[in-house]
């Protein structure tokens, strides 16, 4: 990583804060977590990190969206960006929200994941979203039939933020921790 994680001695009132905000709402991940992935960054940044965090914990936790569908969203983008980081730690979590394996290495590989329904239109507005920075209104409407205006909302908001995430990880170049698999493990890390 492009930044050093400061001690636990080191850290300011604002570290602290989101250091615990971190390991408050990121339970099971251990205290590690606190120096991964976007955390570890965000730590240089605290007030911006905080609002991030915040946002993050809204997306993940408290929408209409199904866990499977928000997954498919989280992991096209991180296939999008090749966010090795992100979408190392998301396989694991759409693993657990019941998303195919093999439909997630197809993804990662640049192949149709094959997935139906909701999946395959959370997938394909996703794509469509982050090819052409815009969708069709047939599209568009597609979604807002399935999901909701809510849940359009949410989702598109889904997309953005994990825009956000990839890119933060990318241009800090967080690396894939040993006990995560790095889906692109020969991706060269700065150009």
């Amino acid at each position: 990583m492009r930044l050093p994680i400061p001690s636990e001695e080191n850290l300011s009132d604002a570290q602290r804060t989101l250091r615990d905000a971190v390991l408050g709402s990121r339970k099971g991940l251990g205290p590690e977590v606190w120096g991964r992935g976007p955390f570890g960054v965000w730590q240089s940044a605290p007030n911006v990190g905080q609002a991030a965090l915040e946002l993050g914990a809204a997306v993940r936790f408290n929408t209409q969206i199904a866990a499977d569908v928000r997954e498919v969203a989280i992991c096209t983008v991180g296939v999008h960006y090749k966010a090795n980081f992100e979408f190392a730690a998301h396989k694991k979590i759409g693993i657990d929200a019941g998303l195919n394996a093999e439909a997630l290495d197809r993804l990662a590989a640049g192949e149709d994941p094959q997935w139906t329904g909701e999946l395959e239109l959370a997938h394909r507005y996703t794509t469509a979203l982050l090819k052409s920075n815009r969708v069709s209104s047939a599209l568009h409407d597609e979604l807002v039939s399935c999901f909701g205006e809510d849940g359009a909302v949410e989702i598109v908001t889904t997309i953005g933020y994990y825009c956000l995430i990839c890119l933060t990880l990318n241009a800090f170049e967080v690396q894939v921790p040993d006990e995560m698999d790095d889906p692109w493990p020969n991706q060269a890390q700065a150009i």
